[in-house]
């Protein structure tokens, strides 16, 4: 998604565009995988909790929203506490204020790609919403609403009736809930990133089967091997997302790019339930969604090495609670499906130039938001390489951040 929606803010100034992926077609990776969400109401990204509890829960790993490889955490363990600092009250506002006018811009953008793309079926502005079964959660989640009120964000509190009002379907004891109306659904979000991938086609632009690792500097360009013959560029941007190490690193860049790895699993609803909106099961640590595909049962973060083999235990988990709470018959999937989040400390992306390569330009670290961003951070990062000026500032994005 990051990358397709480059590629056409890009080609919709004016370039010439090639657009170069390891699959013979787009969203196959992280953008196939989410919740389907625009999530114009988080205001604030996903944070490291501050309560020590909660933190107290995660390392022992005993905690439905977070797991984490117990042999693999050396390895990421100096990264957490870089995300733990960074998600101090004051820098955590900063971030929230840095990607607000991403946020506001998202949706937007969204439209008037789909309206360009022909695909309105894969957009529904139904909102979604949030279940707390206990009075604590619903609490912190309640001050967590009003905070986000002050920057134009509204959420109306659910009680008992009104959840079964809006998903009759639904079973199970809930202090209460939030629905948050301004977000909408994509109910298959690598189409969507397809469906854009084939409107940069129908453009003139050009799709590349090549490997990225390739990459080098070649003169005043640069060039990369592909499938049917190499290609030289005057410019290049990163945007492969868990994989923009295998790049940058190579070029010198030490950029703390860490995965949160997720899983999901599509099951079918049973006789004639019907889940109306994407729904998070907070205290459980799952959300429904209702895909074209059938009910996409979503998990939260599994800290473990991007390419280390899956381990769905928080699917297994969370699959009779998840058919406790909605009638969910047999999977479709043979399997769950695994896919990595890119994440920097901070949860903003890197948007920008390359300090030391000319030619040279970032756009990854969407964090749980490159469904969402994509089409907006695709849109800054073509204003600031053409010489327009940013409808964001750009300086919270930028590389230098890290030193």
């Amino acid at each position: 998604m990051v990358g397709v929606s480059a590629a056409l803010h890009l080609q919709q100034r004016g370039r010439d565009v090639i657009l170069v992926d390891k699959h013979e077609l787009a969203g196959e990776e992280t953008s196939y995988g989410n919740a389907g969400l625009i999530e114009r109401a988080s205001v604030f990204p996903y944070m490291f909790p501050r309560d020590f509890g909660q933190i107290l829960r995660y390392a022992l790993n005993r905690s439905p929203q977070v797991r984490y490889a117990v042999a693999d955490l050396p390895a990421f363990l100096p990264w957490l506490v870089r995300y733990y600092l960074a998600s101090s009250p004051e820098r955590a506002l900063h971030s929230a204020l840095a990607e607000l006018p991403l946020i506001r811009r998202s949706l937007i953008e969204h439209e008037a790609l789909i309206g360009e793309a022909g695909v309105p079926q894969l957009l529904r502005k139904t909102g979604w919403i949030k279940l707390f079964r206990s009075e604590a959660t619903l609490k912190d989640a309640l001050r967590d609403r009003d905070r986000a009120k002050q920057y134009g964000v509204e959420g109306e509190t659910l009680d008992a009736r009104d959840i079964a009002e809006r998903e009759p379907a639904l079973t199970g004891d809930f202090a209460g809930g939030i629905y948050w109306s301004t977000p909408a659904f994509v109910p298959d979000p690598g189409g969507l990133a397809k469906a854009y991938a084939a409107l940069f086609a129908r453009k003139g632009g050009r799709f590349l089967i090549g490997d990225a690792r390739t990459l080098e500097q070649r003169g005043g360009g640069w060039r990369i091997a592909g499938a049917d013959g190499a290609i030289v560029a005057r410019e290049i941007v990163v945007a492969l997302g868990p994989w923009s190490d295998q790049v940058f690193r190579p070029l010198g860049y030490s950029i703390p790019l860490a995965v949160k790895r997720g899983y999901h699993l599509h099951l079918q609803p049973r006789g004639n339930a019907v889940l109306n909106h994407p729904v998070l099961d907070s205290d459980s640590g799952f959300l429904l969604a209702p895909m074209n595909r059938g009910i996409r049962l979503t998990t939260g973060v599994e800290f473990a090495r991007r390419d280390a083999p899956p381990t769905p235990i928080q699917v297994e988990r969370a699959l009779p609670k998840a058919r406790a709470l909605f009638p969910l018959g047999e999977a479709v999937d043979a399997n769950p499906w695994m896919g990595a989040r890119p994440c920097l400390p901070d949860m903003l992306p890197v948007i920008g130039k390359a300090p030391r390569h000319k030619g040279l330009w970032f756009d990854f670290g969407h964090q749980h938001h490159g469904l969402t961003l994509g089409p907006a951070t695709g849109r800054l990062l073509a204003e600031m390489m053409t010489g327009e000026t940013p409808f964001a500032d750009p300086k919270p994005f930028a590389v230098e951040r890290f030193g």
